[in-house]
């Protein structure tokens, strides 16, 4: 999937214990986005792998906020456009919003209601793929709007917190998984 050995990629992703909260290990990437030559190696790993399962989108949606860190290189790596997908409130122009459940409460998410054309192939991007509930609420988002999301790509998917089965169908493509 990855030009290179994938644990070279593992070593610049920090484990940091108790963080957001006791009992969570958090999967921090910014290791990794401050070394360029490891970074492209991510960014043209993850491109090559989508490559390879179904042909590139007609854009690449990322998912505020360290979604947009990888979504937006993606999308120039597929020789595509990009599609913010913010928290409520961000966008200037008419919005479409989605709520969802988090484990102790909701969110939302928000995207131009003009942001893609209707049939338009998305690939949905996040840095980590855990739960899978802002993955979920982002595909239904946009799906509202008409697009047709292709797949979800990650850098990181935590496997033991069950994300595949909260995007349903939906093709998932990560670089490392935990």
């Amino acid at each position: 999937m990855i030009d290179g050995d994938p644990d070279d990629l593992r070593s610049h992703i920090r484990d940091v214990p108790d963080f957001p909260q006791p009992g969570v290990l958090f999967r921090d990437i910014t290791p990794l986005l401050a070394d360029a030559a490891a970074l492209r190696r991510a960014i043209t790993g993850l491109a090559d792998a989508l490559r390879a399962s179904g042909g590139p989108p007609d854009r690449v949606a990322g998912i505020e906020a360290r979604g947009f860190v990888v979504a937006a290189p993606l999308a120039l790596e597929l020789g595509v456009g990009f599609v913010p997908v913010r928290k409520p409130g961000k966008l200037p122009a008419e919005t479409v919003r989605e709520d969802y459940d988090l484990e102790y409460g909701t969110d939302a998410l928000e995207v131009h209601a003009d942001a893609c054309a209707p049939g338009e192939r998305i690939l949905v991007v996040d840095d980590v793929l855990a739960t899978g509930g802002t993955a979920a609420a982002a595909t239904r988002l946009l799906r509202g709007v008409g697009a047709e999301v292709t797949g979800l790509g990650v850098l990181i998917e935590l496997t033991a917190l069950g994300g595949r089965s909260t995007v349903g169908d939906l093709p998932v493509t990560a670089l490392l998984s935990y």
